[in-house]
């Protein structure tokens, strides 16, 4: 009789409850709600034998219709989850590598400041533009060191490639009497990566590089640039009170001059894109030779950032 009651208060004391209100819960019946929710787990789990292939949702459905029960979606995914059960298929999902979805390396990730002459990266995206009963895609082409708007396209229609095909023909265009490498950075967009696309570069000095799945980070230049082109374009040049499509081609082709020879850029000390490209060509710019130099790295700069500052207060 000691050693069991001296075992009770161990439990008791381990458990942190009184031994009063141990043998009272000892005691208790179980309560219509402990009744209830009993019946609700089985009746959860004997609809889940019948049917399968359905999910906690539907069988929350299929209980309110069938049995008149006010049952949640939220109640029946914690039955499934007490339960264990989840919903079955034949349908066999098909996972790649995720090097495998990269067509093309990225060649640049965080080095973008190394670019160090003009048309040695160039970037490209689609933005879209939607207002009044109009939706316009246009596609740029900008160069990474100048900032210099190469090429722009509109679309004929939502969804059209060709405005992406003829920008990159004039960039080939541009190209013609290069002798020196340039990488085209894109991201992994449906066109970007096509083969009608990328067979326009074969025999150039043309060379891929593009993001990783679902990093907008990796394409910071064209980012920022994409953001500046939208704000002037809707709030500066009042894109949206064109009225035709005519209009709008004559806007864009307006601030595309304005960009290119008029607007300061910061990136570039406030010039103009047109004046920082030839003041390279005139020699006056210093010519670093940093982009060959580059060290290629997947890790974001604030990371090494932080690990270089944690490595001095440590050796301090």
């Amino acid at each position: 009789m000691l050693s069991r009651d001296y075992s009770i208060n161990q439990l008791c004391d381990f458990m942190g409850v009184s031994r009063s209100g141990y043998y009272k819960w000892k005691k208790h019946k179980p309560s219509s709600r402990d009744i209830d929710r009993e019946e609700m787990i089985k009746m959860v789990s004997n609809v889940h034998g019948d049917h399968l292939t359905h999910g906690y949702r539907w069988t929350a459905a299929f209980i309110r219709i069938n049995f008149k029960y006010s049952f949640s979606d939220n109640y029946a995914y914690k039955c499934f989850r007490y339960l264990g059960i989840k919903s079955e298929t034949k349908h066999q999902v098909h996972y790649r590598r995720r090097k495998d979805r990269d067509k093309y390396p990225n060649l640049i990730f965080s080095t973008w400041e190394t670019v160090d002459r003009p048309k040695q990266v160039i970037v490209s995206d689609m933005m879209v533009f939607r207002f009044w009963i109009f939706y316009f895609e246009v596609t740029f082409y900008f160069d990474v060191f100048t900032k210099e708007i190469l090429s722009w396209k509109l679309a004929e229609r939502r969804g059209c490639r060709d405005q992406y095909i003829d920008g990159l023909a004039d960039v080939i265009e541009l190209l013609k009497g290069c002798t020196e490498p340039t990488i085209i950075h894109t991201d992994q967009g449906s066109v970007y990566a096509s083969v009608a696309y990328n067979e326009l570069i074969k025999d150039t000095i043309i060379v891929r590089s593009m993001s990783r799945a679902g990093k907008p980070t990796d394409n910071p230049v064209n980012e920022a640039l994409n953001g500046w082109v939208k704000e002037e374009l809707l709030l500066d040049f009042k894109l949206e009170r064109c009225r035709t499509r005519d209009e709008v081609l004559a806007l864009l082709g307006r601030y595309v001059k304005f960009y290119n020879e008029q607007r300061p850029c910061w990136a570039i000390g406030y010039e103009t894109p047109n004046n920082y490209r030839r003041r390279f060509y005139k020699g006056e710019l210093e010519h670093k030779n940093t982009f060959e130099n580059r060290v290629l790295s997947a890790e974001p700069k604030f990371v090494r950032k932080r690990r270089k500052q944690a490595h001095l207060e440590d050796n301090a």
